[in-house]
């Protein structure tokens, strides 16, 4: 026979099982298993966790070309799958990605090589003619206009929202580099957006 205190202990427990079921693994605990027993499935949790953000991050730092930047995030989550067991957890793991992803992003642009000076006709052509009727193309074409490092540190701070002490680690670069890079590239952008109208 059941009474009303037995119900609600019941009830109590069927309450703590589905909460522990609903909670979800850390990156850490993920990574960890992924590393020590090669737990695809858990990895591919990691790379749902945070395959946008570094699609995004590539998307910036291509000026918008989606397939380059799906190509790069892709590549930069068979490394990272590649790279786990030597993941020493030092840094939050998407630090550590987005390391990798900058690694990407520089072996793709050595690859690229040799590329137009901004300064160049040809880089004057494809930034010219008239303003883009879209904010988006306006950004784009302002990053256009700063240098590699510039783009990766605004990026990093401005649209995937990281602290200067994170970008450090990302980038590897000391704090006041990244500081100058960041304040460079602001006046840059501001200018070219005040340039095509913006206020």
């Amino acid at each position: 026979m059941t009474t009303p205190q037995t119900d609600r202990r019941q009830t109590t427990r069927t309450e703590n099982i589905n909460t522990a079921t609903v909670e979800k693994p850390t990156d850490m605990a993920l990574v960890a298993r992924a590393a020590a027993f090669g737990d695809k499935r858990a990895f591919s949790t990691l790379v749902s966790r945070h395959q946008e953000g570094v699609r995004r991050f590539f998307r910036h730092q291509t000026l918008g070309d989606k397939e380059l930047s799906d190509d790069l995030a892709q590549e930069t989550f068979i490394k990272a799958w590649n790279a786990l067991s030597h993941f020493r957890g030092v840094a939050s793991f998407s630090t550590w990605i987005y390391r990798i992803a900058c690694n990407v992003l520089y072996d793709n642009a050595r690859r690229r090589r040799p590329t137009t000076d901004m300064d160049s006709p040809e880089a004057r052509h494809r930034t010219s003619g008239s303003p883009s009727p879209t904010l988006k193309m306006d950004i784009y074409n302002g990053l256009s206009r700063l240098s590699e490092t510039e783009r990766l540190c605004i990026t990093l701070q401005l649209v995937e929202g990281w602290p200067i002490n994170e970008i450090t680690k990302i980038t590897h670069l000391p704090e006041g580099t990244v500081k100058s890079h960041l304040k460079r590239g602001k006046d840059k952008l501001a200018k070219y957006l005040k340039d095509n109208g913006y206020e």
